[in-house]
Formats: structure tokens, sequence, C-alpha cells
């Protein structure tokens, strides 16, 4: 996956948290639990943006590693959301994969990214 591709991926799976955090229930735990989904959501590609523009390979990789965590702490957002019967599982599943799959993407990049430094 390019760059770009995964740039345009991240910014579509913040779009998709917020209309999945727009049909959350408006009492007070939907409401924490969705401010921190935003948050953590948002966050993913923004902070992959900034890892792009690393002004070397040890900033491209600590800033890597932030979007590695913000793609994590969204899925676990979204597990309360489905566990806290805030909404159905099947509504937020796919987007839950979704964060996973990123986590696994960035964990990865991280790894290679890595092993290229000792090179």
């Amino acid at each position: 996956m390019t760059e770009n591709e995964l740039k345009h991926r991240t910014k579509q799976f913040a779009l998709r948290v917020i209309s999945l955090v727009d049909a959350l229930p408006n009492t007070t735990a939907a409401r924490a639990i969705g401010g921190q989904l935003v948050r953590s959501g948002t966050s993913v590609g923004a902070n992959y943006r900034a890892a792009c523009r690393g002004r070397s390979r040890a900033e491209f990789v600590s800033k890597l590693g932030t979007v590695e965590e913000e793609a994590d702490e969204s899925a676990y957002w979204m597990e309360l959301i489905v566990e806290g019967d805030l909404l159905p599982e099947n509504r937020v599943q796919p987007l839950c994969q979704e964060a996973n799959e990123l986590t696994a993407i960035f964990a990865s990049s991280i790894k290679s990214a890595r092993r290229k430094t000792s090179e």
C-alpha cells in the first residue's frame, strides 16, 4: 500500500468513526466514549500525515508508534460501545475490524522501519 493510499484509508477511517459516533445514543456514557473515539479515530490519519513528514527515520518510527496506539485505542472504544450495548455489534464490527487492520499495518511498518534503521 502506498503512502497516499494509506493517507486516504486513514481519512476514510476518521470519517467512518465520526458517522459511528453520531449514531450513538444521547447518554452520558455514550457521549464520553464517543468523545474519546472521535479523538483517537481522527488522530490516526492526522498523526500518519505527520509521520510522513518526519525529518528522520527515528522521528518517522516514533510518530508511527503514536498512530499504532491511536488505532488500537479506537478499537478499544468500539469494543466498549458493543459490550456496553450502546450500538449493535453488526453496526460497529466492520469499523472495529478496520481499526485492528490499521493497528497491524502500522505495527508491521514500525518493525520494517526499525530494521532499515539498523542496516
